[in-house]
């Protein structure tokens, strides 16, 4: 399978944590600076903290609900590593390829995501065990991510 020409690069590595504060903490110390952005993302259930490194990210997400994916996460495998996000130009044709090519998507259409993005999710099972988000920017005025 061809790449598409629209993946951009790597936005951010996700990595579930029970406790948002406390990794905030650790990751202040670990990377000498603080997040660059909090929010909360209503439909993920998630609380999020983004620390810039280089042109990329590292999301910290904390769940807000027992029956947020993280929650599930954490309860199955523990903190670590969740997903691995990777910025495109045109997330519908993105989809459209991976779904002609076989590839076993979670999202078929994109939802609503962290800094208003629009994004979706290919399964694991056809990524070799990574779970992998496809991220697309929505150009608003002033918008800086």
């Amino acid at each position: 399978m061809s790449t598409p020409s629209l993946l951009k690069k790597i936005d951010h590595l996700g990595i579930a944590v029970p406790n948002l504060d406390a990794a905030i903490a650790l990751y202040t110390t670990l990377l000498g600076q603080g997040p660059d952005h909090r929010e909360t993302v209503a439909e993920q259930k998630v609380n999020a903290a983004f620390f810039s490194v280089g042109e990329s990210n590292i999301e910290l997400l904390e769940p807000t609900a027992p029956d947020s994916p993280i929650s599930k996460f954490l309860d199955k495998r523990g903190g670590g590593i969740h997903h691995l996000c990777v910025e495109v130009a045109d997330i519908e044709a993105c989809l459209a390829h991976y779904a002609a090519a076989g590839v076993e998507l979670i999202d078929k259409t994109p939802r609503q995501g962290a800094h208003g993005k629009r994004i979706a999710f290919i399964h694991p099972k056809s990524t070799g065990g990574v779970l992998i988000e496809l991220s697309q920017k929505v150009e608003r005025a002033g918008s800086t991510r």
